[in-house]
């Protein structure tokens, strides 16, 4: 198979189909929305798709036959139908108050009108001179307007860490969006995208009729590569990559259906050919990693979430839930679900290895107060764990919890609590990307952290001594005989106890046993 021009960054539906550029055909799930209904929201993280899934839409609404030809939709359209076609976005540069936002959004109407050959009397009034652009455009064309909008939440995320700021975007917005909803009459499909999910009342001012399909089974690869597309659509870019640790590294995102790859990563690993956190390089927000520090976050938690809906809609200015934050951003994903009475309950975790990763990296950074000494540490722990030095170990963990200033135990609450001690220890391991099960089930418990390398397994049970007498750790993994899981995989087993001190802020207790392999 030939190879092809990989679309990084590229967001124009025209500009891949008219150049040699790979492309994955979504033209099935667009018609299916078209068919199906008229009105929907979508949310996904950032740099999925949903930029070049919109503009799809515009160039097949437009009736751009040409772009279509080869591709699933083209003898199942009517090409003689162009619908004006009214595209809003609040993707580029960042708007810092209502006035900028008005100002903005007056700019992204003025584009529309001159696209589509139509005047506002009153460019200041930003509601009139939406509604006039739809039924001006109906008449015009002789077909009701298609309505799509991108990145519709931005200007309020944006602002997030200033509360009255990111209130006055809602209004705005909420000013504009409500216009869709009055103007039904005219308008034969809307498609409105963003990262988060802000309550409907919130935002959207009684647009009852907008469907969200973001955790609808049949949409869940919507955006975003599936397993199929890279064995197909990218085979020839396959050769010399170690296939297991694509799926690794990048797959997993899952919205309650077929799970998919990031197309941002995998483009860029194509391209460069080594295995690297490229979407999380690209902007993991400051103000996540505040979040999660700020409230005490127990980071072993995390590769497990227990949430339901509620939880996970309950994402506005006003608050939002730590669930419904990592989640909505793209750092946990649906795992599994089960329906309890008339409740779904939901299981999130990492999507991948990348996430894993790169997320407690920069969690055990924040938490340790020391970023340089934390990553410097990083490598020397998988020596240790590698060789299974268990003495060295001992001395890496001392060294770890003496690297944290003083200063930052003093004016950091987090500190104070128990389960800070566990959080930078599993988020320091995690961020290796190692093989790891936090909360290891076994038939007479839980193991607090499963560390498996490929030539040996280390079982870990941490303590607090001012909650527990000392030596209860190891004698926990002990008495509980948490090995019998492991004793079939024909590695040494290495039973570690950390005791910690939340008075002295150190390790007070580590004991540790080896097994041998059996």
């Amino acid at each position: 198979m030939m190879r092809k021009k990989l679309p990084i960054g590229i967001q124009t539906f025209a500009k891949i189909r008219g150049d040699d550029y790979y492309y994955v055909d979504k033209t099935p799930y667009a018609l299916r929305l078209i068919e199906s209904g008229s009105h929907y929201f979508l949310s996904r993280p950032r740099r999925f798709g949903k930029s070049l899934f919109l503009d799809t839409l515009a160039e097949l609404f437009a009736g751009n036959e040409p772009l279509f030809r080869g591709l699933y939709c083209h003898d199942k359209w009517d090409w003689g139908k162009k619908h004006p076609v009214i595209r809003i976005s609040f993707g580029g540069g960042r708007v810092q108050s209502r006035a900028e936002l008005d100002q903005r959004t007056r700019w992204n109407l003025e584009q529309n009108r001159e696209r589509l050959g139509i005047t506002c009397p009153n460019v200041d009034d930003i509601a009139g001179c939406f509604a006039n652009l739809i039924q001006a455009g109906e008449k015009r064309f002789d077909q009701r307007a298609v309505v799509l909008v991108d990145e519709y939440d931005k200007p309020i995320l944006d602002n997030l860490t200033e509360p009255e700021v990111a209130r006055a975007m809602r209004e705005g917005l909420r000013n504009l969006y409500s216009v869709i909803k009055d103007q039904d009459a005219h308008i034969r499909f809307a498609f409105l995208t963003g990262v988060s999910k802000f309550s409907k009342v919130s935002i959207f001012s009684g647009l009852n009729n907008l469907r969200d399909i973001t955790v609808s089974a049949e949409y869940s690869a919507i955006c975003g590569y599936t397993e199929a597309d890279v064995d197909t659509v990218f085979a020839p870019e396959l050769e010399g990559l170690d296939r297991q640790a694509i799926r690794d590294w990048y797959n997993g995102y899952n919205w309650l259906g077929d799970s998919v790859y990031n197309p941002f990563d995998l483009l860029l690993l194509f391209q460069e050919r080594v295995f690297r956190p490229y979407w999380f390089e690209t902007g993991t927000p400051t103000f996540l990693i505040d979040v999660l520090t700020q409230r005490g976050c127990f980071t072993p938690e995390l590769a497990s979430l227990r949430a339901d809906d509620e939880l996970l809609n309950s994402f506005d200015v006003e608050g939002m839930t730590t669930e419904a934050l990592l989640w909505q951003t793209g750092y946990l994903t649906f795992r599994s679900q089960r329906r309890i009475g008339a409740r779904i309950e939901y299981t999130l975790g990492y999507p991948n290895l990348e996430v894993e990763s790169a997320l407690n990296d920069a969690l055990v950074k924040a938490l340790v107060g020391a970023p340089s000494a934390a990553g410097r540490a990083i490598s020397r722990l998988y020596d240790v764990l590698h060789a299974g030095d268990l003495s060295g170990l001992r001395t890496h963990i001392d060294s770890l919890y003496a690297a944290i200033p003083h200063d930052w135990y003093r004016n950091n609450p987090i500190a104070q609590y128990e389960g800070y001690w566990a959080s930078v220890f599993y988020s320091h391991i995690a961020a290796l990307g190692l093989d790891l099960i936090a909360e290891d089930v076994t038939s007479q418990g839980r193991i607090d952290l499963t560390v498996k390398l490929p030539e040996r397994i280390y079982l870990f049970e941490f303590k607090v001594v001012e909650l527990e007498p000392e030596g209860k750790a190891l004698a926990q993994l002990k008495a509980r005989d948490y090995a019998a899981k492991y004793r079939m995989a024909g590695v040494p087993i290495h039973l570690v106890g950390i005791e910690f001190s939340r008075e002295s802020r150190r390790v007070v207790g580590f004991d540790a046993e080896h097994l041998a392999c059996q």
